[in-house]
């Protein structure tokens, strides 16, 4: 079914642009001659257009690299702040219940 579905859209997709092709080339207000003209400078203009954005996209993500790059340390900074705070709550917790099995053992052997 879908295929089938998918085969009417795009018989209807290529129906509709030949209709606009075909109304586009009748109510132009150009000659043919002048514009193939502009749709030759259009097509010899694509490549430095090309050129261009390729060159926008590279500007755009070195900079997203670059802050990426940036948020990155600073995530990593704070992941190693959290661990060293984590392990130094760890050792004086661990102090306290040693210093509490110690008093615990020590009231042990007393009432023994």
């Amino acid at each position: 079914m879908s295929n089938n579905r998918s085969g009417v859209f795009f018989s209807g997709l290529m129906l509709g642009a030949s209709i606009g092709a075909l109304t586009g080339l009748l109510v132009a207000p150009r000659t043919g001659r002048e514009t193939r003209k502009i749709l030759k400078k259009s097509a010899d203009a694509i490549p430095e257009l090309a050129e261009d954005l390729s060159t926008s996209v590279q500007i755009q993500a070195d900079r997203l690299s670059a802050s990426a790059l940036r948020n990155w340390d600073e995530t990593l900074e704070r992941l190693k702040e959290a661990i060293a705070a984590g392990v130094e709550a760890s050792q004086r917790e661990n102090q306290v219940l040693k210093r509490q099995k110690a008093v615990e053992k020590s009231e042990s052997l007393s009432k023994n």
